[in-house]
């Protein structure tokens, strides 16, 4: 299986210190309707790194019982533990998830072998197809090139990457060691379309929780040769693109769907709410782009 196309990185609404489940289910329902291929339960985006495990494996059986089999759901079940990823991702394979996004173990700095035998251990222990995902602004490592090739070689089931490096000279190079088979995904809404014009084939978006329709719709754009139309959608929401980083990752895009309706404005600690002048900053962009 390749991952190509629009896949929305899931926020995980919260109300009153519990998942939301009925915000939830709708905005799954929302990119089903919108065209999105996929859907990614429980990543950053998801905050995973508070999810308890029960609560983690109960979003990505929901995603997947809502998505019914109409989009893709690439479970985000990666940790800094290899036994924890390991657990995490058998249990998404049990409640049916199609494949799972594994990011590079944070906070504890392996070296390229150490993410090599992580990986490897992941891939062996799972039948889900694997999409590894290299960030190294908040991992503070990258996976290599060459470590990304050497696991393809050594697991078939590893058959794509999140590229968040920023990089596009890195895509080339991914894309020239692993040839057309391999799928790359742009890790960045900015950069899907530089991306895209060396070799990525889509996108794992934040935006896309926001403007579902209009991210999909730009990259079968662009994927169709089209790309004048396709920057058009690019330019409009370009300053949505940056102000959903305005902080981290996910309050902002939370704080865009708080004041669209679709789920309240609560975090788990150590995240909080945005400053009130990023607040208003983000909430004048919309406006801008037409969406409040």
């Amino acid at each position: 299986m390749k991952f190509t196309g629009t896949y929305t990185a899931l926020i995980t609404p919260l109300k009153r210190g519990r998942v939301d489940e009925e915000a939830f289910i709708n905005l799954i329902k929302e990119q089903v309707s919108a065209g999105v291929d996929g859907i990614v339960p429980t990543g950053t985006t998801g905050e995973s790194p508070t999810l308890e495990f029960n609560e983690h494996i109960r979003v990505i059986e929901l995603a997947v019982r809502v998505a019914k089999g109409k989009i893709k759901v690439l479970a985000g079940t990666g940790a800094n533990s290899t036994s924890e990823a390991i657990e995490l991702t058998k249990a998404a394979q049990v409640v049916g998830a199609d494949g799972s996004l594994l990011v590079a173990p944070y906070y504890n700095k392996p070296s390229q072998e150490g993410l090599f035998l992580h990986f490897k251990k992941i891939a062996k222990s799972t039948k889900l197809p694997i999409v590894l995902y290299s960030i190294p602004g908040r991992c503070n490592i990258s996976i290599e090139v060459e470590t990304v090739s050497r696991l393809v070689k050594a697991c078939n089931n590893i058959v794509g990457i999140k590229e968040a490096g920023g990089d596009a000279d890195r895509v080339s190079q991914l894309r020239e060691t692993l040839g057309p088979k391999f799928g790359i995904l742009s890790g960045d809404d900015s950069l899907t379309l530089p991306f895209m014009s060396v070799g990525a084939e889509g996108v794992i978006s934040v935006a896309s929780n926001v403007i579902p329709r209009k991210i999909a719709r730009m990259v079968e754009l662009y994927s169709t040769g089209k790309s004048a139309a396709a920057l058009k959608i690019h330019q409009k929401y370009y300053s949505m693109f940056k102000d959903l980083f305005l902080e981290t990752n996910p309050v902002p895009v939370k704080y865009a769907l708080a004041l669209l309706g679709k789920c309240t404005e609560e975090y788990r600690l150590p995240l909080t709410k945005m400053t009130s002048d990023n607040r208003k900053q983000l909430a004048k962009t919309l406006k801008r782009c037409e969406l409040i």
